[in-house]
């Protein structure tokens, strides 16, 4: 399976896990508490990023969830937005290499 994932930097990493949680009608799969939290549903991978103080909230990165990815990659396309495609495992393994006090819902 292929779905879209969004990748967002967020002012308040608590203010946006309560509302992408009702937007998106589903709790994150991962909590890092104060830095990370991402979702999975049947139609996208959505992952939110504390940003620091300062530096302006928005769009950091698109992708591809794809069961048949055998690596990452990361491009980026003719609007300089980088794009990225990575297996289910290849994401947990990132975030736990980051975080491995991440809080994972199975």
């Amino acid at each position: 399976m292929r779905k879209i994932h969004v990748a967002l930097g967020v002012s308040s990493l608590a203010d946006s896990i309560a509302e992408y949680t009702q937007r998106l009608s589903a709790q994150p799969q991962v909590i890092v508490p104060d830095q990370y939290a991402l979702w999975r549903t049947d139609a996208v991978n959505f992952s939110i990023r504390q940003v620091p103080a300062g530096e302006a909230p928005g769009l950091r990165h698109l992708g591809w969830e794809d069961d048949a990815a055998s690596a990452f990659s990361e491009a980026r396309d003719c609007n300089g937005i980088v794009w990225e495609e990575f297996g289910p495992e290849q994401q947990m393994q990132e975030i736990l290499g980051l975080w491995p006090h991440a809080q994972i819902k199975r």
